[in-house]
């Protein structure tokens, strides 16, 4: 069968772009009787897998300028791309995120990840004016009605998307994420006390660690303002959060972060934003940390508490949408929306060494249970349903 894939996210540094490119190349790995195409929209910059077509758009602007905020494909970017995708000559056309989604006007059965319903549910945190939504919502519409199925990342974006986007749970296939192999525990004490100073961190800081996006659902003022609490019960606590802090990202709010970081000047020293970093230091840097903080709003899947739990690192997890799924026993919960909740589960964890070490064992192997090869499996699965095979 020849899965032709949109793959106009392949460049993001994470997010989309890491599902696509993980998905991918898990899928080729299996070598299960599938031919695959990405369509891209420019020349792709990282490498693709060994036996992929490559197909090139060309549109005028590019789904990475898009999700700027800064830019906004056209319509003639967005035929662009559909008028290329009908000449791939694919049995399935796949949208690994709804997000990059765009009409297609050959009849090619279409299949599309719907990650999460965020926009749906917080709409004015996600949407700098009623329009942004709108058009969303027509997007998010077109999409649904145009895919023979719908595939999404965790059983409760499932929940969600029936209930919510009114899609027949029988028309929605769930599949996973899983961690790059360069999330592993890290043994050599040099390696993570050379980590530690490039990051200001001392040796006896007990480190917590954010890590992901700035927009406003991922509610991490909540946990800046947290951080005078955590420092009263624990003063040797540090803060690390991890994200790109330019500004470019579509309305984050880093500037607001950064004003609440400097608001308390005991916690202002104990708060560091490393910007963003190589996964392989991010690896070093979970491995320092007593736990990874995730106090979002609403996950799809949440796939750095994944990275964390794969490093042998608890997680400090909002009890909202897929995150008890994905971190089970591996971690602490609390009510995202109660300041004090979250810092009593971070005073916790850092008070009890035993309980940690505990939560450690568990993460590790709770991780185990999510692989990108399982991701392709269930891909595959999802791919002969929407054709009937």
């Amino acid at each position: 069968m020849h899965i032709a894939i949109d793959a106009s996210p392949w460049d993001n540094e994470r997010g989309f772009g890491r599902f696509t490119r993980s998905l991918v190349g898990a899928l080729v790995a299996r070598e299960a009787g599938f031919r695959y195409t990405l369509l891209c929209d420019r020349p792709p910059e990282r490498p693709v897998p060994a036996g992929v077509s490559v197909a090139v758009a060309g549109a005028a602007k590019s789904m990475a300028e898009a999700s700027s905020g800064t830019a906004a494909r056209g319509g003639g970017d967005l035929f662009a791309m559909s008028r290329a995708a009908g000449r791939l000559g694919a049995d399935l056309f796949f949208f690994p995120a709804s997000y990059s989604y765009y009409p297609l006007l050959a009849r090619i059965p279409v299949l599309t990840c719907f990650h999460d319903t965020i926009p749906e549910r917080f709409p004015d945190l996600v949407f700098p004016t009623r329009r942004n939504y709108r058009l969303w919502q027509i997007k998010s519409w077109l999409a649904r009605r145009q895919s023979r199925r719908v595939m999404t990342v965790s059983e409760a974006s499932a929940r969600d998307l029936a209930a919510m986007l009114r899609v027949p749970r029988d028309r929605i296939d769930v599949i996973t994420e899983g961690a790059d192999a360069v999330f592993r525990p890290i043994a050599d004490r040099a390696v993570l006390a050379e980590c530690r100073a490039r990051h200001g961190i001392a040796a006896d800081d007990r480190v917590l660690v954010y890590v992901g996006g700035f927009n406003r659902h991922k509610n991490v003022l909540r946990l800046i303002e947290a951080m005078p609490a955590i420092l009263a019960a624990r003063p040797e606590a540090r803060l690390v959060i991890v994200g790109r802090v330019t500004g470019a990202r579509f309305w984050d709010n880093v500037d607001e972060l950064r004003a609440g970081a400097s608001r308390d000047a005991r916690a202002s020293a104990r708060i560091t934003f490393t910007g963003e970093i190589p996964d392989d230091e991010m690896a070093r840097l979970l491995n320092i940390a007593d736990a990874l903080v995730f106090p979002s709003l609403l996950e799809g899947f949440g796939l750095p508490a994944l990275e964390a739990m794969s490093c042998g690192t608890p997680v400090l997890a909002s009890d909202r949408g897929s995150l008890p799924e994905v971190v089970g026993e591996a971690g602490l919960f609390f009510d995202p929306e109660d300041g004090a909740a979250l810092a009593a589960a971070a005073i916790r964890l850092l008070g009890d060494d035993a309980l940690r070490a505990e939560l450690a064992d568990k993460a590790r192997a709770r991780a185990a249970l999510f692989t990108w090869e399982r991701a392709a499996e269930l891909a595959e699965a999802s791919f002969r349903r929407c054709l009937g095979r």
